[in-house]
């Protein structure tokens, strides 16, 4: 494990994101014949998620070039991890935050907001499922919000300073595993940790395969017709910004049902308790794993905490 470089720019709360640990996943999961599977344990950030790194690196940026200054306010949408981690940023910094976010999203992630500080706009979904129309409808409350004055809209789909953030991320990743990386699993969401943590990945090893994974449901980066999933965080319906397919080699689809079914074994088998897109990575992870040998070190993210999905599908079972 990398130890943890401390940071004196940043007081309090924010001084504890990123140098998380990496894990190997145990033989009770990955079969000893195919390649070593590692994770990166995102859920340690002091949210439980990645999108923390994302966050601090959207605000930090924004104000060293003068775009978000003392007495603004900020406004973002999110499924609820970015706005979480943003609502922690905005409030150590005292800034007043806006998310628009929706009841498709989990009850905790909205009152993590909520409990941070952060004044949630809601959006009605249709019977709960995550679509392209949702985050069509939320994308445009967010901009017709951000036309007040003196309010910066992060607009995350499209922002290059969260690579920020990421690219660290993916040195991390190169440091822990000592260059010994082969192979970097992840899904994709705004697609800005797949772009920032692969290019840093390939900076240091062009040689190094990168395996994008999208809901089955929608699988839109691979041609396919977008569709409603519950696999929060990944699989927006349409093809992001940060999106280019030459970032990847391989895409692997997931289906909700198997992205569930994996996140609970990781939780019983591991002792690992995290969300649906921390399954969805492991599950495609598998999948390459039994073509590769034991010589191949394949790197995924456990990207958030199970506990901001308690009062969800996967983790309501009794």
């Amino acid at each position: 494990m990398m130890n943890a470089v401390i940071n004196h720019d940043k007081s309090g709360v924010l001084n504890c994101i990123g140098n998380t640990p990496l894990i190997e996943i145990s033989g009770r999961i990955v079969p000893r014949d195919g390649a070593r599977i590692f994770a990166k344990l995102e859920l340690s950030n002091p949210t439980g998620s990645m999108k923390d790194r994302m966050a601090l690196a959207m605000i930090e940026e924004a104000e060293k070039q003068g775009k978000l200054r003392p007495g603004d306010s900020v406004i973002e949408y999110s499924s609820g991890s970015t706005g979480t981690s943003l609502a922690q940023v905005c409030a150590a910094k005292g800034y007043p935050l806006r998310i628009v976010t929706s009841d498709a999203f989990s009850m905790e992630k909205l009152n993590h907001m909520k409990a941070l500080g952060a004044e949630l706009v809601l959006v009605p979904s249709n019977g709960s499922g995550i679509t392209k129309a949702l985050f069509t409808e939320m994308i445009e409350t967010t901009r017709k919000l951000s036309d007040a004055p003196n309010v910066y809209w992060t607009d995350q789909m499209n922002n290059h300073d969260m690579l920020v953030g990421y690219r660290q991320l993916g040195q991390e990743i190169w440091e822990q595993t000592s260059g010994k990386v082969t192979h970097f699993v992840h899904g994709v969401g705004t697609c800005g940790s797949l772009k920032g943590i692969s290019r840093e990945l390939r900076k240091n090893n062009e040689g190094i395969s990168i395996t994008a994974v999208e809901p089955s449901e929608s699988p839109v980066l691979s041609g396919g017709t977008p569709g409603s999933h519950s696999i929060e965080g990944i699989g927006a319906g349409f093809i992001v910004h940060h999106w280019d397919p030459k970032l990847v080699d391989d895409i692997v689809n997931v289906s909700t049902k198997d992205a569930y079914q994996m996140a609970r074994k990781l939780s019983q088998e591991e002792s690992i308790f995290a969300g649906p897109s921390s399954g969805a990575n492991l599950q495609a992870a598998l999948t390459l794993a039994k073509h590769l040998t034991p010589d191949d070190i394949i790197v995924t993210i456990f990207c958030d905490s199970g506990f901001k999905y308690l009062s969800t599908e996967l983790y309501q079972l009794i």
